[in-house]
């Protein structure tokens, strides 16, 4: 295995994913683990390995992933975003087909704060006239 590799670090809700891409056949690795160990949706793998099947080199390259935070859909898509970005680092032509599929954009939605007086975010007690 060498040493070189592109890293890059991208964020979904309260995940943070610290990606390695390595150019070559190889293991990949999510927190030490293999991917399929460490992912147990079946749809949450399309989700990882789709900037690399839409840049058309799913078997030129590996990575090494750094997760942290809750939630495995939004691990899954950090670690999406992070892969993108490091393609985007090595070859800069495959920038347009992965900001085509919307893989180079930043979802920064984040679950909304509890407010006092209120029993959620947004949900108020029931009111009554009388």
């Amino acid at each position: 295995m060498t040493s070189s590799y592109t890293y890059s670090v991208w964020r979904r809700k309260t995940a943070v994913a610290k990606v390695k891409l390595r150019s070559g056949k190889g293991e990949s690795q999510i927190n030490g683990k293999k991917v399929d160990q460490f992912l147990h949706r079946g749809d949450l793998f399309s989700t990882v390995y789709a900037p690399l099947k839409v840049a058309g080199v799913y078997d030129a390259y590996h990575f090494e992933v750094d997760i942290c935070g809750w939630g495995e859909s939004a691990q899954a898509q950090a670690i999406r975003h992070g892969i993108a970005r490091a393609l985007v680092k090595t070859d800069e032509n495959l920038k347009k087909a992965l900001k085509w599929a919307g893989f180079l954009t930043r979802d920064s939605r984040k679950v909304e704060r509890k407010k006092p007086g209120l029993h959620k975010a947004r949900k108020s007690p029931s009111w009554s006239k009388r």
